[in-house]
């Protein structure tokens, strides 16, 4: 009977109970929070267990860029270790627990969604539908010009090294530089998306994005400049250039959203002082 219901817990379709207001309980709000994070847990351990068997896969991937920077420098300049005892079971778990994360996001970013949805309007879950629909590929595209600019940010950093020290790297702290650097390349993607929607919801209008251009411009490369793992101007153009693009598309949007809103709603803009046209 208890194997039965933990059963049901996981894999049971979540409900959204309503009482004569509409409205769900506190206690049903934080039970269905609680079977969502259970079933997320369960992923992850089972997504966990999986990678622990793809492990040279994951290794080769994860220290690809560092042993392209190891190729060019030549070997002798940069040793991989652990540290500790248990440093070689760390780094298995690192490596396969971040790898669980990144394939099961999928999973819980939908458990997070429908945990959510049911409180949004119907407009709301439209807008939140199409944020999602473009911000998962704008994040990706980050991660991925990450990897590929990774390589000659790490040549930069081992190269300050003089002739004749060996720099010896710890695979858990590469780790941490190698995830870090992924991710500040995918937010600095979400950016622009998040300017459209706060043009949406009107708290920035595209004439505003136009008169600020040039300083978002150079906000980009110096936010690209400090973010970058190297100080090379090559690594951090990679970064702003595209994030320069993507700002002038969101103008763009923004523009277009102002002259449709200006269309549908000619008077929204006017001041309760103002006289108007009628």
């Amino acid at each position: 009977m208890a194997i039965s219901g933990v059963i049901r817990l996981f894999v049971g379709k979540p409900h959204h109970p309503v009482g004569e207001d509409g409205r769900m309980a506190l206690s049903d709000h934080l039970r269905e929070l609680r079977a969502r994070i259970l079933r997320v847990v369960l992923v992850l351990f089972v997504s966990l267990i999986v990678s622990l068997f793809f492990f040279e896969q994951i290794y080769d991937i994860v220290f690809g860029p560092y042993e392209k920077a190891r190729e060019i420098l030549g070997d002798e300049r940069t040793l991989p270790t652990t540290s500790g005892a248990g440093g070689g079971l760390l780094l298995y778990l690192k490596l396969c627990g971040f790898t669980a994360i990144v394939c099961t996001a999928p999973v819980w970013l939908w458990q997070i969604w429908a945990f959510i949805m049911p409180g949004l309007h119907p407009h709301e879950r439209k807008w939140s539908r199409i944020f999602i629909s473009i911000a998962t590929p704008l994040f990706f595209l980050g991660i991925a010009l990450a990897y590929l600019t990774l390589p000659k940010g790490l040549e930069i950093l081992i190269g300050f090294n003089p002739e004749g020290i060996v720099n010896l790297l710890d695979q858990a702290e590469y780790i941490q530089f190698f995830t870090r650097t992924m991710l500040v390349f995918g937010i600095a993607f979400e950016i622009p998306v998040f300017v459209v929607l706060l043009n949406l919801a009107g708290i920035v209008k595209g004439k505003q994005l136009a008169a600020y251009r040039p300083w978002i411009v150079i906000g980009s490369f110096i936010f690209a400049a400090i973010a970058t793992p190297s100080a090379d101007p090559f690594t951090m153009t990679f970064m702003a250039v595209p994030m320069v693009m993507l700002f002038f598309i969101s103008e763009i949007i923004a523009r277009w959203n102002d002259r449709r809103k200006a269309r549908n709603h000619p008077f929204a803009n006017l001041s309760p002082d103002e006289v108007s046209p009628l």
